[in-house]
């Protein structure tokens, strides 16, 4: 198997725990190793559910290091690369790229509305820099500003190595219009959990959920059921998790997850840098019922 073959199922955006304000590596690196043992497909470095806008450049950078030392091949590494700036963009990956890492997971520039053709071209400037497989992450609830698929084509056009998306959105026909044009190699990574197994089902190659943080032997479960044509386990599965896929949005993410792992034991404490504050006592109620109903409180989460 290639790597690019290898690059699919479930790979989760894992946390970024502090201590004292300043991240704890320690802690990162025994999360990275709580994914592998558990069944992840492969860890993705500075998703969204990492808080990377919170984080400086050598921050992000170190993490990515952390995750090549732990998981030392065993699974791949996906690092996210992108940032509001191209400068930051560009140093991102050039030490991603350096580190190793197997594939690339760049967001669309947030806030700034760039036109298409300006996301063309950006995307296009970055990708004539490497040979690393990329993908578009594509959020625009998050930074407000769509990737069409014509814009898409383009950039396939000019770019071989662009190879697929992560897909936080809730529009299923994107899906099927990139596997038709591109496709059923084109590798799309649902990005919002709640639509796990329908997009899926209809030729997702995998999942980059934060919920994977919590219950990574579920997802992988639910990945391969879909590989195999049981389509009746992978519904199953997904709707056991349907109140923590849930969850996860009950406050911005990160705030839900964290106080849910640290409830579990997977992390010492639950700690966020400003804007970013942990969750409120109301819904750290809340989210103890979530925990409780799944049957995971009082032991230690095992996927």
């Amino acid at each position: 198997m290639t790597k690019l073959q290898a690059l699919k199922g479930s790979i989760p955006p894992v946390v970024t725990p502090f201590k004292n304000g300043a991240v704890d590596y320690e802690t990162y690196a025994r999360l990275v190793e709580f994914q592998v043992t558990n069944g992840s497909h492969g860890v993705l470095v500075n998703g969204t559910t990492s808080e990377p806008s919170t984080l400086t450049t050598a921050e992000r950078n170190r993490l990515v290091d952390v995750a090549m030392e732990t998981v030392k091949g065993r699974v791949p590494v996906v690092a996210a690369t992108g940032s509001q700036s191209y400068a930051e963009t560009e140093e991102l990956t050039r030490h991603a790229v350096q580190a190793g890492v197997d594939a690339l997971l760049v967001v669309t520039p947030y806030y700034i509305r760039p036109p298409q053709r300006g996301l063309v071209a950006y995307y296009l400037a970055l990708a004539a820099q490497h040979e690393v497989p990329w993908m578009i992450y594509h959020i625009p609830g998050r930074a407000a500003v769509n990737v069409t698929l014509e814009s898409m084509k383009q950039i396939r056009e000019q770019s071989p190595h662009f190879v697929g998306m992560k897909h936080a959105v809730n529009d299923l026909g994107l899906v099927t219009e990139c596997l038709v044009a591109f496709g059923d190699d084109f590798k799309i990574f649902v990005g919002l959990e709640e639509l796990s197994f329908p997009m899926m089902a209809i030729g997702a190659c995998g999942l980059m959920n934060a919920v994977g943080n919590l219950r990574p032997a579920v997802l992988s479960q639910m990945c391969e059921a879909v590989w195999k044509g049981d389509l009746a386990l992978g519904r199953a599965l997904h709707q056991r998790l349907l109140e923590i896929n849930q969850a996860v949005f009950y406050d911005t993410n990160p705030i839900p997850m964290k106080y849910m792992m640290k409830k579990l034991g997977l992390l010492a404490g639950n700690e966020h840098r400003l804007p970013m504050v942990p969750a409120t006592p109301e819904l750290e109620k809340r989210l103890d019922g979530v925990l409780e109903r799944a049957g995971l409180l009082g032991a230690a989460s095992k996927g």
